[in-house]
């Protein structure tokens, strides 16, 4: 894939003809990876918003949330190896709040790997603090989950979080 960060995204709702793919992705990225049936259910679940993001033609991520009340949930944000470290991830993320925000969202809220600190940067660089632990909450290691939140404020106050 010769893809640049300059390549813009191009974002897509979840069809069940994507999962296939994501599948591969998500298998190479996580040791617990989704099933093909937990994908799924991201496209019937009413209350889930699920986007794949193309570069060009290729996937080059994906990453979605639940809206629940006034809650952006992210319950997952995923970039191919060959593209991770030039920018895309922080790119599904805005892209992530940005629709969390004109859905009604006031807060955003996620769990991710104590150990993943390429994440964590990530997420506090987009204004996200720790709030809280979550013990046991990986499937297939002992490994706990911290959760992350982030007010969402008006999209002026949004825009500005996102481009520091």
């Amino acid at each position: 894939m010769s893809v640049s960060r300059e390549t813009a995204l191009r974002f897509e709702r979840l069809r069940i003809e994507h999962i296939g793919p994501l599948l591969d992705i998500d298998a190479e990225a996580y040791p617990d990876p989704w099933t093909f049936g937990m994908f799924q259910q991201e496209i019937t679940n009413r209350s889930s918003h699920f986007f794949v993001a193309f570069a060009e033609d290729s996937v080059a991520g994906y990453g979605g949330f639940w809206l629940v009340a006034d809650e952006a949930h992210i319950t997952k944000v995923t970039v191919v190896a060959p593209l991770r470290g030039l920018g895309y991830g922080r790119e599904i993320m805005a892209h992530l709040l940005e629709m969390g925000a004109t859905l009604g969202a006031t807060v955003a809220r996620l769990e991710v790997r104590e150990s993943n600190s390429r994440a964590r940067t990530l997420y506090e660089r987009l204004g996200f603090e720790a709030t809280g632990v979550r013990h046991g909450y990986y499937a297939r290691c002992p490994e706990a989950a911290l959760v992350m939140t982030r007010n969402l404020a008006g999209k002026a106050e949004l825009e500005t979080g996102l481009t520091e």
